[in-house]
């Protein structure tokens, strides 16, 4: 890669690539011993090869990017060629996040759990949102089986489509309920404003186009914090974040919205408005949000 190679010296590229993979060793890697002198284009490749091999490459990226932006550890670099590297990145299929800096699998080509970019055991600040369907019990006894799978996939697609539009996955479906989480862009508002706009959503649906002959309606709790990646739907339940907004879902009444106090003590007084008064309970503060209804 001629952006290290042009760019910086050997220790610092070996620097940055443990920065990203800890446990990187470039001396066992490349067979040089260390003290000896090694070329930058023979060390830049070297290394390039070992991220992409042990998927960090994506993340060294990030870090270059970061890099020529704010300098490191007090220090100004100019990484030349870091424009043509991302440019190639965009070019494989993914796409850039400006406001968290990070990259992730191109929407348009494909949509998987992990965004593209995260590997088993990664750990990252998420937010999550958990959603129940309220009274699916009832629901599935007074409507037929056909009625049920339509109604259910007609709600499903329209979650899906409030949650990918916001660069967020949906990491679990069950039959009454599902976890939505987010990791790109301001992760709190991605959470509490896709809550907000399913509800609404719904709202329409119920009156328009719901085939039961009784509401879907749902109960919704979310929560911030950092979540462990697994490939197994059952770990990643295990997520603190996760367990926390499960409990503040079941404090929410039905079509409702509840929110704890570390994210809304974040909010401007615009949007706390839309919110009802403060409440208290074993979970801490929090505030629902209810369409259509006031405290």
């Amino acid at each position: 890669m001629k952006c290290l190679q042009l760019s910086m010296p050997v220790n610092t590229m070996i620097a940055f690539a443990k920065q990203v993979n800890p446990q990187y060793n470039f001396y066992k890697r490349s067979g040089f011993r260390e003290g000896m002198p090694v070329p930058n284009d023979a060390a830049a490749e070297r290394i390039v090869a070992d991220l992409i091999k042990d998927g960090f490459f994506v993340d060294f990226v990030e870090l270059l990017v970061r890099v020529d932006q704010e300098g490191y550890m007090g220090r100004k670099y100019t990484l030349w060629g870091v424009n043509n590297v991302v440019a190639g990145l965009l070019s494989e299929g993914y796409s850039f996040d400006k406001v968290s800096g990070q990259f992730f699998e191109n929407q348009r080509e494909r949509i998987s759990a992990n965004w593209g970019r995260l590997l088993e055991g990664d750990e990252r600040k998420m937010a999550v949102l958990r959603l129940d369907i309220a009274g699916s019990s009832a629901l599935v006894k007074n409507n037929s089986r056909s009625n049920i799978e339509k109604a259910y996939e007609q709600v499903r697609q329209i979650i899906n489509k409030v949650v990918i539009s916001r660069i967020g996955r949906i990491w679990s479906w069950e039959g009454d309920g599902a976890l939505l989480v987010f990791l790109f862009g301001p992760i709190e508002k991605m959470a509490i404003y896709a809550g907000i706009e399913i509800l609404n959503e719904l709202f329409f649906y119920n009156r328009l186009r719901n085939p039961l002959n009784s509401p879907v309606n749902i109960r919704l709790g979310t929560q911030v914090g950092m979540v462990r990646y697994s490939v197994n739907e059952l770990e990643r339940l295990k997520n603190e974040p996760v367990k926390q907004a499960m409990a503040l879902e079941a404090l929410a009444p039905v079509n409702a919205l509840c929110v704890p106090f570390n994210i809304y003590a974040t909010m401007d007084s615009s949007e706390l408005a839309l919110f009802g008064n403060e409440k208290t309970s074993r979970q801490g503060k929090y505030r629902f949000y209810s369409i259509g209804l006031e405290e």
